[in-house]
């Protein structure tokens, strides 16, 4: 009898809503992909057969682009595997050479991100970033305070740590230990919301912020034979990624915290830890950072290209007697899905141009336009910003997001009115925004995702919905105000 009275209880309500749930994602699953298989065949037929004067290579450059955004934005795929599958598709269809897609891995973009991410790993291994926080949390005596600090300490960690998703990793520890020491939930809640916000947001501002911004940086080179440096990309980028942050700042403390909970002190429960003396690894550490970033913001005057700069400071770092960890060890914390990743959008971004794929879709966008007698620079440049800042809840990857809209969109507007480099900045620095969803950033996923939940959608949409307005706005008055006033004019 003890033993049948210890035996589980079924439970018959249960067991329906588990299985109705299974079904309803069998059913999206199945909708997605006759969804998709439709497009395709649309596409197919639309590009093979409906549009005249294409050469088979711009066909097939164009069909392998479009099932390319249909996988990442329909069916939801792997970014990694549908890119090298795309770029291998463009080899093996003769829309670029063979060679292209093995040399792409060399390209020094790939070797930047490489080292970049060495870089971060040696950082986070010698305990850096924490240190930085436990010397300056004992000096700030209210949570607005914190706030406002906080998204200052972020926004620096974008010009030495590759990646939005290499930095939530690195400051995860850091809002841990906040959120344990203050000990209130509405005040983590607002906390876990600041960190992912800022890390997206001020990746704008450096030009190894995000894979995307080198994807930029790469059609720029191409197609007018220059391109941002570490210190160009910042000032142009810079005044409006910094504003933001301050804004999405602003918010949080005043929509998601009463005036009690600003101003309160960091005393009681949020007893936060004494910091220890740097160790020899840290002042190492930080000593060739600080180096590097010099040389990265000088690179005009030495002629020494980043991606050698950061490969030599990565083997320096690398030393055991510099940081205490090995290149084998540091190899290991390398997003290597996304140096894949970006290797395969290179190839794709290289064919779209070359095939002169990407010269044709300026054309008829153009000639769309012209029919409407929409030509206004402004007008042009702020429908780039409503697009590409939305694209976010279509395609879920900065990077791919990045690789789609600047060939296919910002490209053909600026065969109008509007300068190709101003599209191209814009585009990229829309594509960024990444709050309205969870699935639309990594960052936001990790933090997110933590058990006990840190914040939840509904309270991620209400951030989105009040900092859109702002960022939509604020990126029109910089491109079309504040960026001709720094020689970067709004028309060709």
């Amino acid at each position: 009898m003890a033993h049948l009275m210890s035996l589980p209880i079924a439970n018959p309500q249960k067991d329906k809503t588990t299985t109705a749930a299974s079904e309803t994602v069998v059913s999206v699953q199945y909708l997605k992909q006759v969804v998709a298989a439709l497009l395709v065949g649309f596409a197919a037929v639309l590009i093979f057969l409906a549009i005249d004067d294409l050469t088979m290579q711009m066909r097939a450059t164009l069909f392998i682009f479009f099932a390319a955004v249909i996988a990442w934005s329909v069916l939801d795929l792997p970014e990694t595997p549908v890119a090298l599958a795309g770029a291998v598709a463009l080899a093996v269809v003769g829309a670029v050479p063979e060679e292209l897609v093995y040399r792409s891995l060399g390209n020094d973009i790939i070797w930047l991100l490489l080292s970049a991410f060495v870089i971060a790993g040696v950082l986070r291994h010698v305990g850096l970033i924490e240190q930085v926080t436990d010397r300056v949390m004992p000096k700030i005596h209210s949570i607005r305070s914190m706030f406002w600090v906080l998204t200052l300490l972020i926004f620096a960690t974008a010009f030495v740590i590759p990646s939005t998703s290499a930095r939530a990793a690195v400051l995860m520890s850091v809002y841990l230990g906040l959120s344990a020491a203050i000990n209130n939930t509405r005040i983590s809640r607002a906390l876990g919301l600041l960190f992912p916000t800022v890390i997206l947001l001020s990746a704008g501002a450096s030009l190894i912020g995000a894979g995307a911004h080198l994807v930029a940086a790469g059609f720029l080179s191409r197609l007018t034979d220059s391109q941002p440096d570490f210190i160009g990309w910042l000032v142009l980028a810079g005044p409006f990624s910094l504003v933001t942050c301050l804004i999405a700042c602003a918010i949080l403390l005043h929509v998601f915290l009463t005036k009690e909970e600003r101003d309160r002190a960091l005393g009681g429960n949020a007893t936060l830890k004494r910091p220890a003396a740097l160790s020899r690894e840290q002042i190492a550490a930080t000593a060739v950072v600080c180096v590097t970033v010099l040389m990265f913001s000088t690179q005009s005057l030495h002629g020494i290209g980043m991606a050698l700069v950061g490969v030599v400071a990565a083997l320096v770092l690398c030393m055991p007697n510099v940081s205490g960890m090995t290149l084998k060890a540091a190899l290991k914390t390398v997003e290597w899905n996304l140096l894949l990743f970006m290797a395969g959008t290179l190839v794709i971004g290289e064919a779209l141009i070359e095939t002169g794929t990407a010269q044709m879709l300026a054309d008829r966008l153009v000639s769309v336009f012209r029919q409407s007698m929409i030509t206004a620079p402004t007008v042009i440049i702020s429908f780039a910003v409503i697009i590409a800042t939305f694209s976010h809840l279509v395609i879920t990857s900065r990077t791919a997001r990045a690789t789609v809209l600047i060939p296919a969109f910002a490209l053909p507007l600026s065969a109008l009115s509007a300068d190709p480099a101003v599209l191209v900045m814009v585009v990229t620095l829309a594509s960024g925004f990444c709050q309205m969803t969870m699935v639309s950033a990594k960052p936001v996923v990790l933090f997110g995702g933590m058990e006990p939940a840190v914040f939840t959608q509904t309270d991620l949409r209400k951030l989105g919905y009040i900092l859109v307005p702002p960022f939509v706005f604020l990126l029109i008055v910089v491109a079309t105000v504040l960026w001709p006033m720094q020689g970067l004019p709004v028309k060709k």
